[in-house]
């Protein structure tokens, strides 16, 4: 069975995708590459293609799916499957960018869990009774990588190209999906994926933010499921 690559959002880890692991773990290898290392897109694909099987299924959510697209760039024929979940692939807006900053200079002060608390995690999720619980976990993942990797992985997005063009080249069996209530990446972002990648499918998750894995995981994991088999 094909290997499952699973690309986490920014400051996340393998946590973020518990509900997924535990579903398609048992059936097939699942590999979870670290994306902090380096503060360019370009050299995070190099490292997640150097430690990746020869072919593969990828998944990647927010600065995950950015990375996938990245990958896809670069290394198309090895891409079996793709899954774009609550992501953008357009370069980062000016003002976006303009806020890196001073967001990077906290964090090299030892303010990391601030400017996590009060600019990142308001952002993440909608209403719901798990939303504690999985901010919670949110920030839990972000103080166990660290300032380094916050540091590298707001350069690399920073910085990151405009990948549309790739997106039409796309030809491997490819769903997009994401949160009806993602405010980050919202879903004209992904009306727009799904119509540069042919034949595509477009998934939109009710009750869910920009982290539909964990906010609905059984709708999430039931869509990730029929990508898999199809």
């Amino acid at each position: 069975m094909t290997p499952l690559v699973l690309l986490p959002g920014m400051m996340c880890d393998g946590r973020l995708f518990g509900p997924q692991i535990a579903a398609f773990g048992l059936s097939r290898a699942i590999h979870l590459p670290p994306i902090g290392g380096h503060d360019s897109m370009a050299a995070l694909a190099a490292e997640v293609l150097a430690h990746a099987p020869p072919r593969f299924a990828l998944a990647g959510l927010s600065m995950g799916g950015i990375l996938a697209m990245e990958i896809m760039a670069r290394a198309p024929e090895r891409v079996e499957r793709l899954a774009l979940l609550d992501t953008n692939p357009r370069a980062e807006l000016p003002e976006v960018q303009a806020r890196r900053a001073p967001q990077i200079e906290a964090a090299q002060q030892g303010h990391l869990h601030e400017v996590m608390r009060d600019e990142m995690k308001p952002n993440y999720l909608t209403e719901g009774p798990g939303k504690q619980a999985v901010l919670d976990l949110c920030m839990e993942m972000a103080m166990d990588l660290g300032p380094g990797v916050f540091i590298n992985q707001s350069r690399a997005l920073r910085d990151r190209p405009d990948r549309q063009e790739v997106l039409r080249g796309v030809s491997v069996p490819t769903l997009v999906l994401c949160g009806r209530e993602d405010r980050l990446c919202p879903i004209e972002r992904h009306e727009l994926m799904h119509g540069l990648i042919p034949g595509s499918t477009l998934e939109i998750i009710d009750g869910a933010g920009h982290l539909p894995v964990l906010e609905q995981p059984e709708t999430t994991t039931a869509a990730l499921a029929r990508w898999l088999e199809a």
